[in-house]
């Protein structure tokens, strides 16, 4: 059971250095998405329990939630009769969407570059330039028609999964 816990710790630890890089958020932020991924993807986590499983302070939890939940970073829902807010990492598919956009718009960058290069390639360089950002334009196509067949293959999990969710409730 200790290597368990000691496993749990190392998992988000590993999540919080990762968002904390990627995203550029404070450490606690990042501690408490890895939180959520590791212990809150059964029935979420309530303020509280990430007071606890965190040891850090009520306004340091409450800061850094609001600073995830504008990021879309996580989301909260409510159970009838009960008046606590259950906090949950936003789904995979979100997180992908998300690296989609920054794909599009490395894309449209490379797009218009292409277009000014093939206008204004007059040298051995330039041209060796415009054969990488063919070779570019085409990995980044790769890369958005993978993301955008994972993305639907996650959404088709999470919606199988939310349904079920909401039968066996």
């Amino acid at each position: 059971m200790e290597d368990i816990q000691k496993e749990r710790a190392e998992m988000i630890e590993l999540f919080g250095i990762h968002f904390e890089s990627l995203y550029q958020i404070p450490p606690l932020a990042a501690r408490i998405l890895g939180v959520l991924i590791v212990d809150g993807c059964k029935s979420g986590l309530t303020f509280e329990a990430l007071i606890e499983k965190l040891s850090a302070s009520k306004s340091s939890i409450s800061t850094n939630l609001k600073l995830l939940l504008s990021m879309d970073k996580v989301f909260y829902f409510t159970v009838s009769g009960d008046r606590k807010k259950y906090y949950k990492s936003a789904p995979l598919s979100d997180r992908l969407s998300n690296y989609m956009k920054m794909i599009e718009a490395e894309s449209n960058i490379i797009n218009r570059m292409h277009d000014y290069r093939l206008k204004t390639a007059s040298c051995s360089e330039e041209i060796c330039n415009l054969e990488n950002i063919i070779s570019y334009k085409n990995h980044l196509h790769k890369i958005e028609k993978t993301f955008e067949q994972t993305i639907a293959e996650f959404k088709k999990i999470e919606i199988k999964n939310h349904s079920h969710l909401q039968i066996n409730n």
